[in-house]
């Protein structure tokens, strides 16, 4: 079985489906805080930092909420460069 499916990497080898990602947000905010305590109680907290500081916060669209150690804007250029990608492969010009 191949799977065709574009993977974003949120580093240090982590990666997510990236058709699946909602969002990717930063966690200072209160909201964000509450987010992340709620996706916990309800076993929906993914910790991909490898021990290290949150730096951003991906969303799924399962309600996933998975914490990474890179830059929300950083993970957030190599999203807008997988999708410029997909079109290209659907309208090459």
């Amino acid at each position: 079985m191949s799977c065709r499916c574009k993977l974003l990497n949120i580093g240090f080898g982590n990666t997510v489906v990236a058709d699946r990602v909602v969002a990717i947000v930063n966690p200072s905010s209160a909201p964000m805080k509450r987010l992340r305590e709620e996706a916990k109680n309800n076993s929906k907290l993914i910790d991909a930092t490898q021990g290290r500081r949150t730096r951003s916060i991906v969303i799924t669209d399962s309600n996933h909420v998975i914490l990474s150690a890179i830059q929300a804007e950083t993970i957030s250029q190599r999203l807008s460069a997988d999708v410029l990608t997909k079109i290209e492969e659907k309208d090459p010009r």
